[in-house]
């Protein structure tokens, strides 16, 4: 069993920061890519961003794309979401996810274990 624990969420003036951590346990984490999901109030659950099991192939969601960067740290069992530039549309519960293969992916089918999220508000 796999358990993801999402943290670093909170409030934000726009064009701020924040730096979400996800820490992974149950499986071996350097062996699966990692992902980044999120959902507003009233919509669906998107993709953000992916990480392949090494860090050397990442993909980002064209909303966030030179805003948010992935990074992940395998000794500490641990992804990560460094987003800048936030603004109003980027609140949303955010998610961390395992894909249990090697390579990223962009979709929700695709993933196999989901933290319970973190909640991420982006004041005006």
């Amino acid at each position: 069993q796999v358990q993801l624990v999402e943290s670093g969420g909170g409030l934000v003036q726009a064009g701020g920061s924040l730096r979400l951590s996800c820490a992974a346990s149950g499986r071996t984490f350097s062996s699966y890519a990692m992902g980044w999901f999120r959902q507003a109030p009233g919509k669906e659950r998107e993709f953000v961003a992916s990480i392949s099991r090494t860090g050397g192939n990442t993909y980002y969601a064209d909303s966030v794309k030179g805003r948010f960067t992935i990074s992940r740290d395998n000794a500490k069992n641990s992804v990560y979401l460094q987003m800048n530039s936030l603004n109003p549309e980027d609140t949303a519960v955010y998610y961390c996810a395992l894909r249990v293969l090697a390579t990223i992916a962009t979709t929700r089918d695709q993933y196999d274990y989901w933290g319970q999220g973190t909640q991420v508000t982006v004041s005006s």
